[in-house]
């Protein structure tokens, strides 16, 4: 299973990328492959204001639909509007091209909340 030591992770199996005051956002290797073929990621955040934990989109795969909870608060400043029509990206490359968002962090001492790469191996067993 692929967990990259360069970034936090989310209870919630969200990944999180920090660069200066912006972070990337996306869903583990782990939570791609328990959700399945992925065919529809939504957003409809985009240019809000919101606060850690809360939902910022939907995933669907082909058998269910999950929330996306938002791993730090801030201003979604970006969607990867690749995944619009190549929502598999997420499959494929789910630390790579299939990010979902770009956050502008609100409060930098969240990022001491999220889980390093040691302990998500530990959240999920790996």
């Amino acid at each position: 299973m692929n967990i990259p030591t360069n970034l936090k992770y989310t209870k919630d199996h969200e990944w999180v990328a920090i660069d200066g005051e912006i972070a990337t956002v996306g869903i583990t290797d782990f939570a791609q492959k328990e959700l399945g073929d992925i065919v529809y990621v939504e957003v409809e955040t985009l240019d809000q204001t919101l606060d850690k934990d809360a939902v910022f989109g939907t995933v669907e795969a082909v058998k269910t639909v999950s929330d996306l909870f938002l791993p730090l608060s801030g201003e979604i400043i970006d969607f990867n509007d690749a995944l619009e029509s190549d929502p598999e990206k997420v499959n494929t490359d789910p630390y790579g091209d299939g990010w979902m968002v770009k956050v502008k962090i609100s409060d930098i001492s969240e990022i001491d909340t999220l889980l390093s790469s040691e302990d998500y191996k530990a959240l999920i067993g790996a």
